[in-house]
């Protein structure tokens, strides 16, 4: 029996097509090379040396046989000069210079493929009764998940194995801030925080109970609670650690792209909204304030349900997913304000007294415009994380997009049979018969294994932790960004 059918052929299409056409069209190099953003070259040294009111003279081979292997003293100028950064449109070839562009690239089109193969299982299923098959689209929206938390620690293990400390201490203390943080998340009851993973618990529990059991396995319910809850406070330090340095730059990028803008108020209230999404996503899970408010808002001395039950947690997946797709169609403005760094740090260094080697100049421009995939993935990897988890919610939990009342799926894990039913066989063929009646009794076996194992993660259990999944990802970078707007804004100018 084909347990993927139609879907996996579409998959292993969209994987061919995802390798053949990268080199050719690719949406994350479209997203840097599209002419919409412009970088700022370097300057030369004869452009220094002309704003500096030199000659730059080129030493003759004399004055190199008499200074032998001595070393030439750098070029320096002042720093008030008149120095003007020229821009250009960042074009392919530029992008080939950047950090991490091949880890970029194959991420950001690993979710543009994802997302088509998502859209597609969502139509697929509307159209088909296709409930006994793997739905393949959740599959590509964990694995997205687990690439972008991969990406996250590769950006973050660079900061470890740069000379610099201080990017380390950073993550560290982002890590155990994450980890108290999350001990005290995990007590709340559920009448605050509805994530349900404590029915999701109980469920995985007491299925995996009965699995354990069938198996001939003995099993501590107590014990093992305790350790998930540790395992999982644990995973939520880790991801704080990953989230340290993209909330920190999201909040330089905030403020950069806000008095960038400064003359376009509707485009301010865009970023302000886009910044404050991850804070309202965090409030839609706080039960008193969504849920209970919008089914008895108090409207004088009567009550008015804005928002039925029911219906509030399709609600609640379109409004999460709407404010991904509103930050991510503001991407370019995050990017084009850190680009602007580099005239900003000019004009910061002619407020300056001395001077300053030409080289410093010309390594700190193109240094940023260099880094500008590690800002990117810093700026489009936590989107991407929390609108992937919450495809998966939806799909995994058993969600509708629609607006009727939906009740998890909980299917009791089936107990495996303790021997193989017996298939008759002819006595003239008797080993092909008793090769045969292994090969189904192994078959018969695999089936029964698989079956309990998914009867073991009910969708209960994928509600409980993929909300809470979506939700730490924005607490995470709730704090990291508040953080990052008291220091540019307050510790930065002291």
């Amino acid at each position: 029996m084909a347990l993927m059918g139609v879907q996996l052929v579409v998959s292993l299409l969209a994987a061919s097509i995802m390798q053949r056409m990268a080199p050719h069209c690719s949406f994350a190099r479209w997203l840097l090379c599209n002419e919409s953003l412009f970088r700022f070259k370097h300057p030369s040294e004869g452009e220094l040396c002309a704003l500096a009111g030199k000659q730059m003279t080129k030493p003759s081979k004399r004055d190199r046989r008499q200074n032998g292997n001595r070393e030439n003293k750098p070029l320096t100028v002042p720093k008030d000069i008149d120095l003007h950064l020229e821009s250009t449109p960042i074009s392919v070839l530029d992008a080939l210079v950047l950090r991490f562009f091949v880890e970029y690239q194959w991420l950001i089109d690993f979710a543009v493929y994802a997302m088509g193969i998502f859209l597609f299982t969502e139509g697929y299923y509307f159209v088909m009764d296709a409930s006994k098959e793997v739905n393949i689209g959740a599959i590509w929206c964990v694995l997205t998940v687990f690439f972008c938390l991969r990406c996250l620690h590769t950006l973050m293990s660079h900061y470890f194995s740069s000379e610099e400390g201080g990017e380390s201490s950073v993550c560290l203390a982002f890590g155990f801030l994450s980890l108290l943080v999350a001990m005290l998340v995990l007590i709340v009851r559920e009448d605050y925080l509805e994530f349900g993973l404590e029915p999701g618990f109980n469920s995985l529990f007491e299925n995996m109970e009965v699995f354990a059991k069938a198996q001939g396995y003995e099993w501590s319910v107590p014990i093992t609670k305790l350790t998930v809850k540790f395992g999982l406070a644990a995973v939520c330090a880790f991801i704080g650690a990953l989230m340290a340095f993209p909330g920190l730059r999201l909040a330089q990028t905030h403020l950069d792209a806000v008095q960038m803008n400064s003359d376009r108020p509707f485009i301010k209230a865009l970023l302000h909204l886009g910044f404050l999404s991850p804070l309202l996503i965090i409030v839609l899970w706080v039960k008193p304030i969504a849920r209970d408010f919008l089914a008895n808002a108090p409207m004088g001395k009567t009550t008015v349900t804005l928002i039925p039950s029911s219906v509030f947690n399709s609600v609640r997946l379109w409004v999460v997913v709407g404010l991904c797709v509103l930050r991510l169609l503001l991407t370019r403005y995050h990017l084009q304000a850190y680009l602007n760094l580099a005239p900003k740090w000019v004009e910061q260094m002619k407020r300056e007294a001395g001077r300053i080697a030409a080289i410093d100049i010309q390594r700190k421009v193109t240094r940023i415009f260099c880094y500008l995939t590690v800002v990117t993935l810093q700026y489009v990897v936590p989107i991407l994380l929390i609108l992937f988890s919450t495809l998966a919610l939806k799909t995994l939990g058993d969600f509708s997009w629609g607006f009727a009342e939906e009740t998890p799926g909980v299917t009791p894990a089936a107990v495996l049979p303790t021997s193989a039913p017996p298939v008759p066989g002819l006595e003239d063929d008797e080993d092909a018969e008793d090769m045969e009646v292994e090969v189904q009794a192994t078959v018969a076996h695999l089936a029964e294994a698989f079956h309990s194992l998914r009867a073991i993660l009910t969708p209960l259990f994928f509600r409980g932790f993929f909300a809470f999944l979506t939700w730490w990802v924005a607490a995470c970078q709730v704090i990291s960004s508040l953080f990052g707007i008291y220091f540019h804004q307050y510790l930065m100018h002291n």
